[in-house]
């Protein structure tokens, strides 16, 4: 048996280590006479704890803040990990749990970020508040800055090779060529997450929403925050008011659209965190029909559409329609190493449009503007260099890393006989542990050889009995993980 026994689910009460311990115990200041003889003997008395009040305002905590049932779950596997160190301090703990990327920055985009930088120092390059929606202002930067740099040598290039492009069209150029998708249609931002909680300014606290079971948590709990949901119901680990779309082996990590119940918006991320799972052609064409039959819009999240290896589509918009009724969010993340860089964009195409026919695109221009001062230059930049000819090999290159782990932690599981989803299309393995809860599966490996992972009921009911692997971890630890999963379950 495990020596560590965590619930099923996170505990509610997981934020209580962040509070004050109940222990009064205190170490009490004692004063001794300066006359005092060495030989004398003092009795020490503890003093005694004094009445203080806690002041408290008149303004009442969020009632939806209170409905959330524990941390948010990465934080609480942290939490969890640095207990297992303290635990055992000299263990060589290793991470394939949260989904952060572990590999260098390409220097082709780092350069560039270091040049747009360094000219902040100066008059000519300085630059203040941008365009929430993405510079506005030509960015100076010129892909002959790489060639001179890079293959002839020349440290620092003159100011007349430099040439001005704008990341929106980049954008619009590199990812949605031939989609009808415009500069003005894409705001870029400081990355996916953040954009999915504006959505949810956007959107509103009185619509309701499908998402994905299992799916990235910050679906459901930024509707939780938003009001949009009951009550949470322990019973089946939902909350009330959101329709859970079930996505299984059985159905193929798609859902079964004739049963699920029509609302306001469809949270659906494609390849899917956490599955990994990626939506065929006809699969979306479903999606984007049952969408407009129910007046609905999709929120549909593309961060690892780099990742996917055949023809499915790697864009919502690459479906008939799509305009009409669904928004893009993408991010730099996982394809550049931008997870604290942070960088990102969302498309919301002039054609889609609200009951009474405002364009939904002003009003989240509107959010981004009050809400948000646009993202950092510097980011900005090396999002530029990331569309270059150079910076789209090495994104492709660092896909690549990742995916060669996905194959060995894939070949790992399925030798010792597990029944694997996933990792195809997509830098995580989902792993079926038939019978067994999730959180218990996910002890067991942390306590007996020192491996972080993720449990799958941390994603949704639907995830209850399955871990997710990351693949975003360096080839060293990834191969000893895989050795030490094979000394456990061999």
């Amino acid at each position: 048996m495990s020596l560590m026994q965590p619930s099923a689910s996170i505990s509610s009460t997981s934020s209580a280590f962040l509070g004050q311990s109940t222990n009064n115990s205190r170490i009490s200041k004692v004063s001794v006479p300066a006359s005092a003889k060495k030989n004398e003997i003092f009795k020490c008395m503890a003093t005694p704890p004094s009445d203080t009040t806690v002041y408290k305002t008149k303004v009442s905590r969020n009632a939806n803040m209170a409905k959330l049932q524990a941390g948010y779950l990465f934080p609480e596997i942290a939490r969890r990990k640095a207990a297992h160190m303290m635990k055992y301090p000299d263990a060589q703990v290793i991470s394939l749990g949260i989904g952060d990327t572990t590999e260098p920055i390409p220097e082709v985009i780092t350069s560039a970020m270091a040049q747009r930088s360094h000219a902040l120092s100066t008059l000519e390059g300085y630059s203040g508040y941008g365009d929430g929606q993405g510079d506005k202002k030509m960015i100076k930067f010129c892909w002959v800055v790489y060639i001179f740099h890079i293959y002839l040598y020349i440290p620092q290039p003159p100011p007349n090779f430099f040439c001005k492009m704008q990341l929106r069209a980049a954008i619009a150029s590199a990812f949605y060529g031939k989609l009808g998708i415009e500069e003005s249609d894409i705001f870029v931002s400081d990355g996916a997450k953040c954009d999915i909680s504006r959505l949810q300014i956007l959107l509103g606290s009185s619509v309701t929403m499908a998402v994905q079971d299992p799916s990235y948590p910050a679906y459901v709990d930024s509707s939780v925050i938003m009001g949009q949901t009951g009550q949470f119901q322990k019973d089946v680990e939902k909350y009330r008011n959101i329709e859970y779309m079930r996505c299984s082996p059985e159905n193929g990590f798609f859902p079964n659209l004739s049963t699920v119940r029509p609302t306001d918006v469809i949270f659906f991320c494609s390849p899917n965190n956490p599955t990994g799972s990626a939506a065929t052609r006809e699969q979306l064409i479903r999606l984007v029909q049952f969408a407009k039959e129910n007046g609905s819009i999709i929120v549909y999240d593309s961060a690892y559409a780099m990742y996917i290896s055949d023809d499915r589509p790697r864009s919502i918009f690459e479906i008939p329609g799509a305009k009409e009724v669904a928004i893009e969010t993408v991010s730099f993340s996982k394809y550049a190493g931008f997870t604290g860089v942070r960088l990102g964009w969302t498309v919301v195409p002039k054609e889609l449009l609200f009951s009474d026919g405002f364009p939904v695109a002003k009003d989240f221009n509107r959010i981004v503007c009050t809400c948000f001062n646009g993202a950092s230059n510097i980011s900005q930049t090396g999002g530029l260099a990331c569309l270059s000819p150079e910076g789209i090999k090495a994104m492709h290159d660092v896909v690549s890393f990742y995916k060669e782990n996905t194959k060995i932690i894939m070949d790992t599981f399925n030798s010792l006989g597990f029944k694997v989803q996933g990792g195809e299309h997509a830098p995580y393995v989902w792993v079926h542990f038939p019978g067994r809860s999730s959180w218990d599966v996910f002890a067991e490996i942390l306590e007996k050889i020192h491996l972080v992972t993720t449990p799958g009921s941390g994603f949704g009911p639907g995830g209850e009995g399955f871990i997710r692997v990351s693949a975003f971890g360096h080839r060293g630890n990834v191969l000893e993980a895989c050795k030490r999963l094979k000394q456990l379950y061999n």
